[in-house]
């Protein structure tokens, strides 16, 4: 990879704010908050490039981060997962920890909240009762009151797949890209971008409460949509290089997730830009 390649992007107008304000004052950066996001996708069978769809909502407007943009299902971690007996199948926490290049404990909850981050934003549940098996439709009654219980945080992710039998499904996970929040946000994020394949039996569903809408769409399609933060745009435009499936996930392979740390360069104030390193390859 060359890292002296970048994307540049036109900033939107709250993150220029954000960034004027913030060189101007001085201020010292907040600490990133450890997260992860996950990129669904499925098939479409339509023989053409990008033979599969990926899955994104767009936040309501009164979120304090990210409001009214397109994101994929995400979100911040759960300190409890990272000490948590949990049932466990696809790489330890010990190896989630070399790729991730993180403490195991952190690995541990950063996994955890791919898992329970995705299952809580999408109805979806990469879990099953043993290492090569995934649950089925987990749309009913009881599986609804559990997941509205994760978002209140009302349940622990461990306790909700011990009440089960379930071990968390971590092989279906594939570490893509590392971003932190650039310096001058108030919220800032390190956040682990996964990819994963939609179970066969399952189906997304819209779950409400922080989406306006959701959607699937191939990579190419979204990565029109607006509003859109640089980090999704940019992944999707990766993604959509590849045909299908498989060929995603082949090229995350056993790779280390690259960091991306992006900024806005002021430098000339007539086009402010914000500035990402390439990570395609």
């Amino acid at each position: 990879m060359d890292s002296a390649r970048t994307n540049a992007f036109r900033v939107p107008s709250a993150l220029l704010s954000a960034a004027r304000a913030f060189a101007e004052a001085g201020r010292e950066p907040v600490e990133p908050r450890l997260a992860s996001t996950v990129v669904l996708m499925r098939p479409i069978n339509r023989d053409a490039r990008n033979d599969f769809e990926v899955y994104a909502l767009r936040r309501v407007a009164t979120m304090a981060f990210a409001a009214g943009m397109y994101v994929f299902p995400g979100g911040g971690v759960d300190p409890r997962d990272a000490t948590a007996e949990i049932g466990w199948a696809g790489p330890t926490p010990a190896e989630w920890a070399e790729r991730l290049d993180l403490p195991e404990a952190q690995a541990r909850a950063v996994v955890c909240a791919a898992v329970r981050e995705v299952f809580e934003e999408s109805g979806v549940l990469l879990a099953g009762p043993d290492a090569a098996t995934v649950v089925g439709d987990v749309s009913g009654a009881e599986w609804e009151a559990a997941r509205v219980a994760l978002v209140g945080r009302e349940l622990s992710l461990a306790e909700f797949l011990a009440a089960r039998g379930l071990a968390l499904r971590g092989d279906l996970l594939a570490p893509w890209a590392r971003w932190v929040t650039p310096e001058f946000e108030p919220r800032r994020f390190d956040t682990y971008f996964f990819l994963a394949r939609l179970p066969e039996r399952q189906r997304t569903r819209d779950v409400g409460g922080e989406a306006a809408l959701v959607r699937w769409a191939t990579p190419a399609e979204l990565a029109e949509e607006r509003p859109m933060l640089p980090p999704t745009e940019i992944t999707l435009r990766q993604l959509a290089q590849f045909d299908r499936i498989d060929d995603a996930l082949d090229a995350a392979g056993g790779r280390r997730p690259p960091t991306v740390r992006p900024w806005v360069d002021l430098s000339d104030p007539d086009d402010p830009r914000f500035i990402a390193p390439d990570i395609s390859g």
